[in-house]
Protein backbone atom coordinates (compact mmCIF):
# COMPACT_ATOMS: atom_id res chain seq x y z
CA UNK A 1 0.00 0.00 0.00
CA UNK A 2 1.15 3.53 -0.73
CA UNK A 3 -0.18 6.56 1.12
CA UNK A 4 0.17 9.40 -1.34
CA UNK A 5 -1.30 12.87 -1.13
CA UNK A 6 -5.00 13.08 -0.31
CA UNK A 7 -7.27 13.24 -3.34
CA UNK A 8 -9.86 15.96 -3.79
CA UNK A 9 -12.98 14.10 -4.93
CA UNK A 10 -15.53 15.50 -7.34
CA UNK A 11 -19.00 14.15 -8.18
CA UNK A 12 -17.94 12.87 -11.59
CA UNK A 13 -15.50 10.30 -10.16
CA UNK A 14 -16.37 6.59 -10.19
CA UNK A 15 -14.84 3.53 -8.55
CA UNK A 16 -15.47 -0.02 -9.72
CA UNK A 17 -15.23 -2.65 -7.00
CA UNK A 18 -14.68 -6.39 -7.41
CA UNK A 19 -15.73 -8.83 -4.68
CA UNK A 20 -14.56 -12.46 -4.86
CA UNK A 21 -13.75 -13.67 -1.36
CA UNK A 22 -15.97 -16.76 -1.40
CA UNK A 23 -18.98 -17.97 -3.41
CA UNK A 24 -20.05 -14.61 -4.84
CA UNK A 25 -18.44 -12.71 -7.70
CA UNK A 26 -19.69 -9.16 -7.46
CA UNK A 27 -19.02 -5.97 -9.37
CA UNK A 28 -20.22 -2.68 -7.97
CA UNK A 29 -19.81 0.90 -9.09
CA UNK A 30 -19.88 3.77 -6.61
CA UNK A 31 -19.85 7.49 -7.19
CA UNK A 32 -17.65 9.65 -4.99
CA UNK A 33 -20.72 11.22 -3.35
CA UNK A 34 -21.78 7.82 -1.98
CA UNK A 35 -24.31 6.95 -4.67
CA UNK A 36 -24.28 3.25 -5.60
CA UNK A 37 -24.81 3.07 -9.35
CA UNK A 38 -24.54 -0.68 -9.85
CA UNK A 39 -24.27 -3.85 -7.80
CA UNK A 40 -24.14 -6.95 -10.03
CA UNK A 41 -23.60 -10.37 -8.43
CA UNK A 42 -23.19 -13.90 -9.78
CA UNK A 43 -23.19 -16.67 -7.17
CA UNK A 44 -21.50 -20.06 -7.29
CA UNK A 45 -23.91 -22.71 -6.03
CA UNK A 46 -22.30 -26.11 -5.33
CA UNK A 47 -24.17 -29.24 -6.33
CA UNK A 48 -23.79 -30.52 -2.78
CA UNK A 49 -21.92 -29.65 0.40
CA UNK A 50 -20.19 -26.36 1.08
CA UNK A 51 -18.00 -24.14 -1.05
CA UNK A 52 -15.29 -25.82 -3.12
CA UNK A 53 -12.72 -22.99 -3.48
CA UNK A 54 -11.24 -24.04 -6.83
CA UNK A 55 -14.64 -24.66 -8.37
CA UNK A 56 -15.84 -21.31 -7.05
CA UNK A 57 -12.75 -19.62 -8.53
CA UNK A 58 -13.46 -21.28 -11.88
CA UNK A 59 -17.03 -19.99 -11.70
CA UNK A 60 -15.78 -16.47 -10.97
CA UNK A 61 -13.46 -16.52 -13.97
CA UNK A 62 -16.30 -17.67 -16.22
CA UNK A 63 -18.76 -14.98 -15.13
CA UNK A 64 -16.32 -12.08 -14.71
CA UNK A 65 -16.82 -10.51 -18.14
CA UNK A 66 -20.59 -10.88 -17.99
CA UNK A 67 -20.80 -9.33 -14.52
CA UNK A 68 -18.51 -6.43 -15.44
CA UNK A 69 -20.59 -5.60 -18.49
CA UNK A 70 -23.79 -5.82 -16.47
CA UNK A 71 -22.46 -3.37 -13.86
CA UNK A 72 -21.22 -0.87 -16.44
CA UNK A 73 -24.50 -1.06 -18.35
CA UNK A 74 -26.56 -0.53 -15.20
CA UNK A 75 -24.38 2.41 -14.12
CA UNK A 76 -24.58 3.87 -17.64
CA UNK A 77 -20.89 4.67 -17.76
CA UNK A 78 -17.97 3.53 -19.90
CA UNK A 79 -14.69 2.01 -18.68
CA UNK A 80 -12.86 5.21 -19.59
CA UNK A 81 -15.04 7.08 -17.07
CA UNK A 82 -13.68 5.08 -14.12
CA UNK A 83 -11.35 6.79 -11.66
CA UNK A 84 -10.09 3.71 -9.79
CA UNK A 85 -10.46 -0.06 -9.49
CA UNK A 86 -10.90 -1.61 -6.05
CA UNK A 87 -10.83 -5.29 -5.15
CA UNK A 88 -11.18 -7.57 -2.14
CA UNK A 89 -7.62 -8.21 -1.05
CA UNK A 90 -8.69 -10.39 1.89
CA UNK A 91 -9.59 -12.13 4.07
CA UNK A 92 -11.10 -14.98 2.10
CA UNK A 93 -10.52 -18.17 0.11
CA UNK A 94 -7.22 -18.10 -1.79
CA UNK A 95 -8.33 -19.28 -5.24
CA UNK A 96 -11.37 -16.98 -5.18
CA UNK A 97 -9.42 -13.95 -4.01
CA UNK A 98 -6.74 -14.48 -6.65
CA UNK A 99 -9.32 -14.63 -9.43
CA UNK A 100 -10.83 -11.30 -8.44
CA UNK A 101 -7.40 -9.74 -7.99
CA UNK A 102 -6.35 -10.85 -11.45
CA UNK A 103 -9.42 -9.25 -13.04
CA UNK A 104 -8.83 -6.03 -11.07
CA UNK A 105 -5.13 -5.84 -12.00
CA UNK A 106 -5.95 -6.39 -15.66
CA UNK A 107 -8.53 -3.61 -15.68
CA UNK A 108 -6.34 -1.14 -13.78
CA UNK A 109 -3.36 -1.81 -16.04
CA UNK A 110 -5.38 -1.58 -19.25
CA UNK A 111 -7.18 1.62 -18.20
CA UNK A 112 -4.04 3.04 -16.56
CA UNK A 113 -5.89 4.02 -13.39
CA UNK A 114 -5.10 3.38 -9.70
CA UNK A 115 -5.68 -0.01 -8.06
CA UNK A 116 -6.91 -0.15 -4.45
CA UNK A 117 -6.84 -3.27 -2.28
CA UNK A 118 -9.72 -3.38 0.21
CA UNK A 119 -10.21 -5.29 3.46
CA UNK A 120 -13.40 -7.30 2.95
CA UNK A 121 -14.53 -7.03 6.58
CA UNK A 122 -14.07 -3.27 6.70
CA UNK A 123 -16.10 -3.00 3.48
CA UNK A 124 -19.06 -4.69 5.20
CA UNK A 125 -18.88 -2.09 7.96
CA UNK A 126 -18.50 0.88 5.61
CA UNK A 127 -21.41 -0.06 3.34
CA UNK A 128 -23.55 -0.44 6.46
CA UNK A 129 -22.51 3.01 7.67
CA UNK A 130 -23.15 4.54 4.24
CA UNK A 131 -26.61 3.06 3.85
CA UNK A 132 -27.83 3.67 7.42
CA UNK A 133 -26.16 7.00 8.13
CA UNK A 134 -24.44 5.88 11.35
CA UNK A 135 -21.04 7.39 12.08
CA UNK A 136 -19.44 5.66 15.06
CA UNK A 137 -21.14 2.35 15.86
CA UNK A 138 -20.40 -0.82 17.71
CA UNK A 139 -20.72 -3.28 14.84
CA UNK A 140 -21.70 -6.94 14.84
CA UNK A 141 -20.43 -8.36 11.56
CA UNK A 142 -21.90 -11.83 11.10
CA UNK A 143 -21.52 -13.81 7.90
CA UNK A 144 -20.62 -17.25 6.58
CA UNK A 145 -16.91 -16.67 7.11
CA UNK A 146 -16.70 -14.04 9.85
CA UNK A 147 -18.27 -13.25 13.21
CA UNK A 148 -16.85 -10.34 15.17
CA UNK A 149 -17.81 -7.31 17.23
CA UNK A 150 -15.83 -4.21 16.34
CA UNK A 151 -15.68 -0.49 17.05
CA UNK A 152 -13.38 2.30 15.86
CA UNK A 153 -10.61 3.38 18.19
CA UNK A 154 -7.25 5.09 17.50
CA UNK A 155 -7.10 4.76 13.74
CA UNK A 156 -8.44 1.21 13.34
CA UNK A 157 -11.49 -0.95 13.84
CA UNK A 158 -10.70 -2.83 17.03
CA UNK A 159 -12.04 -6.33 17.63
CA UNK A 160 -13.83 -6.50 20.98
CA UNK A 161 -14.98 -10.08 20.54
CA UNK A 162 -15.03 -12.79 17.89
CA UNK A 163 -15.68 -16.45 17.21
CA UNK A 164 -12.97 -18.84 18.32
CA UNK A 165 -13.88 -21.43 15.68
CA UNK A 166 -16.62 -21.30 13.06
CA UNK A 167 -18.57 -18.22 12.01
CA UNK A 168 -22.27 -17.75 12.71
CA UNK A 169 -23.32 -18.12 9.08
CA UNK A 170 -21.20 -21.23 8.72
CA UNK A 171 -22.77 -22.66 11.89
CA UNK A 172 -26.24 -22.25 10.40
CA UNK A 173 -25.21 -23.61 7.00
CA UNK A 174 -23.58 -26.73 8.48
CA UNK A 175 -26.67 -27.52 10.52
CA UNK A 176 -28.94 -26.81 7.56
CA UNK A 177 -27.07 -29.28 5.35
CA UNK A 178 -27.08 -31.95 8.06
CA UNK A 179 -30.81 -31.40 8.56
CA UNK A 180 -31.49 -31.78 4.84
CA UNK A 181 -32.86 -28.29 4.42
CA UNK A 182 -32.88 -26.71 0.99
CA UNK A 183 -32.02 -23.12 0.19
CA UNK A 184 -34.29 -21.15 -2.12
CA UNK A 185 -33.13 -18.91 -4.97
CA UNK A 186 -29.51 -19.24 -3.87
CA UNK A 187 -30.21 -17.88 -0.36
CA UNK A 188 -28.09 -19.17 2.55
CA UNK A 189 -29.49 -22.09 4.52
CA UNK A 190 -29.87 -19.72 7.45
CA UNK A 191 -32.99 -18.36 5.73
CA UNK A 192 -34.52 -21.85 5.68
CA UNK A 193 -33.63 -22.33 9.37
CA UNK A 194 -35.29 -19.02 10.21
CA UNK A 195 -38.54 -20.18 8.61
CA UNK A 196 -38.47 -23.46 10.54
CA UNK A 197 -37.65 -21.65 13.79
CA UNK A 198 -40.80 -19.53 13.52
CA UNK A 199 -42.81 -22.71 14.11
CA UNK A 200 -40.67 -23.91 17.03
CA UNK A 201 -42.26 -23.91 20.50
CA UNK A 202 -39.89 -25.78 22.84
CA UNK A 203 -36.46 -24.43 23.79
CA UNK A 204 -33.96 -27.31 23.98
CA UNK A 205 -30.90 -26.93 26.16
CA UNK A 206 -27.81 -26.67 23.94
CA UNK A 207 -24.18 -25.57 24.61
CA UNK A 208 -23.81 -21.85 25.32
CA UNK A 209 -20.13 -20.95 25.12
CA UNK A 210 -19.03 -17.37 25.75
CA UNK A 211 -15.44 -17.06 26.96
CA UNK A 212 -14.77 -13.53 28.10
CA UNK A 213 -15.55 -11.49 25.00
CA UNK A 214 -15.21 -14.38 22.55
CA UNK A 215 -17.58 -17.19 21.67
CA UNK A 216 -17.53 -20.73 20.28
CA UNK A 217 -20.15 -22.20 17.96
CA UNK A 218 -18.80 -25.59 16.84
CA UNK A 219 -20.11 -27.44 19.91
CA UNK A 220 -23.50 -25.80 19.49
CA UNK A 221 -24.00 -27.03 15.93
CA UNK A 222 -22.74 -30.52 16.79
CA UNK A 223 -25.18 -30.77 19.69
CA UNK A 224 -28.07 -29.48 17.57
CA UNK A 225 -27.39 -32.09 14.89
CA UNK A 226 -27.20 -34.81 17.56
CA UNK A 227 -30.53 -33.74 19.07
CA UNK A 228 -32.14 -33.87 15.65
CA UNK A 229 -30.71 -37.30 14.84
CA UNK A 230 -31.95 -38.75 18.14
CA UNK A 231 -35.48 -37.99 16.98
CA UNK A 232 -36.66 -36.71 20.36
CA UNK A 233 -37.39 -33.22 19.07
CA UNK A 234 -38.99 -31.75 15.96
CA UNK A 235 -36.94 -29.98 13.30
CA UNK A 236 -38.81 -26.78 14.12
CA UNK A 237 -37.83 -26.94 17.81
CA UNK A 238 -34.16 -27.71 17.05
CA UNK A 239 -33.98 -24.80 14.57
CA UNK A 240 -35.63 -22.51 17.10
CA UNK A 241 -33.24 -23.59 19.86
CA UNK A 242 -30.17 -23.30 17.63
CA UNK A 243 -31.09 -19.75 16.67
CA UNK A 244 -31.89 -18.67 20.22
CA UNK A 245 -28.59 -19.95 21.62
CA UNK A 246 -26.37 -18.69 18.77
CA UNK A 247 -28.00 -15.27 18.58
CA UNK A 248 -28.00 -14.82 22.35
CA UNK A 249 -24.26 -15.47 22.38
CA UNK A 250 -23.39 -12.86 19.76
CA UNK A 251 -25.85 -10.42 21.31
CA UNK A 252 -24.22 -10.83 24.73
CA UNK A 253 -20.79 -10.03 23.32
CA UNK A 254 -22.19 -7.04 21.42
CA UNK A 255 -23.87 -5.72 24.56
CA UNK A 256 -20.64 -6.00 26.54
CA UNK A 257 -18.77 -4.03 23.88
CA UNK A 258 -21.54 -1.43 23.88
CA UNK A 259 -21.35 -1.06 27.65
CA UNK A 260 -17.56 -0.76 27.52
CA UNK A 261 -17.34 1.78 24.70
CA UNK A 262 -20.50 3.71 25.63
CA UNK A 263 -21.13 4.39 21.96
CA UNK A 264 -24.61 5.47 20.92
CA UNK A 265 -25.02 3.45 17.72
CA UNK A 266 -25.18 -0.26 16.96
CA UNK A 267 -24.79 -1.64 13.44
CA UNK A 268 -25.62 -5.16 12.27
CA UNK A 269 -23.99 -6.11 8.97
CA UNK A 270 -23.02 -9.22 7.00
CA UNK A 271 -25.13 -11.98 5.48
CA UNK A 272 -26.78 -13.06 8.75
CA UNK A 273 -28.01 -9.48 9.25
CA UNK A 274 -31.12 -10.39 7.26
CA UNK A 275 -32.40 -12.58 10.13
CA UNK A 276 -35.32 -10.89 11.85
CA UNK A 277 -34.83 -12.65 15.19
CA UNK A 278 -31.21 -11.52 15.45
CA UNK A 279 -32.31 -7.98 14.60
CA UNK A 280 -34.92 -8.13 17.36
CA UNK A 281 -32.40 -9.23 20.01
CA UNK A 282 -29.92 -6.51 19.10
CA UNK A 283 -32.63 -3.86 18.95
CA UNK A 284 -33.67 -4.69 22.51
CA UNK A 285 -30.15 -4.43 24.00
CA UNK A 286 -29.46 -1.27 22.00
CA UNK A 287 -32.55 0.42 23.42
CA UNK A 288 -31.61 -0.69 26.95
CA UNK A 289 -28.28 1.14 26.55
CA UNK A 290 -29.75 4.24 24.94
CA UNK A 291 -28.20 3.42 21.56
CA UNK A 292 -29.79 3.54 18.13
CA UNK A 293 -29.96 0.18 16.34
CA UNK A 294 -29.27 0.02 12.60
CA UNK A 295 -29.15 -2.86 10.13
CA UNK A 296 -27.59 -2.88 6.68
CA UNK A 297 -30.18 -3.13 3.86
CA UNK A 298 -30.69 -6.72 2.72
CA UNK A 299 -29.31 -6.07 -0.78
CA UNK A 300 -25.97 -5.08 0.77
CA UNK A 301 -25.92 -7.67 3.56
CA UNK A 302 -24.29 -10.49 1.62
CA UNK A 303 -20.95 -10.13 -0.17
CA UNK A 304 -21.18 -7.54 -2.95
CA UNK A 305 -19.07 -5.38 -5.20
CA UNK A 306 -20.73 -2.13 -4.13
CA UNK A 307 -19.19 -2.30 -0.66
CA UNK A 308 -15.75 -2.82 -2.22
CA UNK A 309 -16.25 0.10 -4.60
CA UNK A 310 -17.32 2.47 -1.82
CA UNK A 311 -14.56 1.44 0.59
CA UNK A 312 -12.09 1.71 -2.28
CA UNK A 313 -13.18 5.32 -2.74
CA UNK A 314 -12.73 6.03 0.95
CA UNK A 315 -9.18 4.67 0.83
CA UNK A 316 -8.39 6.40 -2.47
CA UNK A 317 -9.57 9.74 -1.04
CA UNK A 318 -6.72 9.46 1.48
CA UNK A 319 -4.19 8.73 -1.25
CA UNK A 320 -4.09 4.97 -0.59
CA UNK A 321 -3.28 2.98 -3.72
CA UNK A 322 -1.92 -0.52 -4.26
CA UNK A 323 0.92 -0.95 -6.76
CA UNK A 324 0.19 -3.86 -9.07
CA UNK A 325 3.42 -5.63 -8.09
CA UNK A 326 2.32 -5.46 -4.43
CA UNK A 327 -1.30 -6.48 -4.96
CA UNK A 328 -0.97 -9.99 -3.56
CA UNK A 329 -3.98 -11.25 -1.65
CA UNK A 330 -4.06 -11.65 2.14
CA UNK A 331 -6.04 -14.72 3.13
CA UNK A 332 -6.05 -13.83 6.85
CA UNK A 333 -6.05 -10.05 6.77
CA UNK A 334 -7.60 -9.13 10.11
CA UNK A 335 -9.78 -6.06 10.37
CA UNK A 336 -7.66 -4.70 13.23
CA UNK A 337 -4.52 -4.78 11.09
CA UNK A 338 -5.82 -2.36 8.48
CA UNK A 339 -5.63 1.42 8.89
CA UNK A 340 -8.75 3.48 8.20
CA UNK A 341 -7.40 7.03 7.81
CA UNK A 342 -10.67 8.31 6.35
CA UNK A 343 -12.15 8.27 9.88
CA UNK A 344 -11.12 11.18 12.09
Amino acid sequence: MINAQKIVLSDDMYCLGIESTADDFGVGIARSNGEILANAVESYIPVEGGIHPREAARHHAEVANKTLLQALTTAKIKPKDLTAIAFSMGPGLGPCLRTGATVARTLAAYLQIPLVGVNHSIAHIEIGKLETGVTDPVTLYASGGNTMVTAFESGRYRVFGETLDIALGNCLDVFGRQAGLKSQRGLPLGAAIEQQALRGKTLIRLPYVVKGMDLSLSGLVTSAVTQLQKGNHSLEDVCYSLQEHAFAMVTEVTERALAHTEKKEVLLTGGVAANNRLQEMLRIVSEEHGAKFNVVPKKFATDNGAMIAWTGFLAYSQGIVTPIDESYVKLRWRVDRADVPWIN
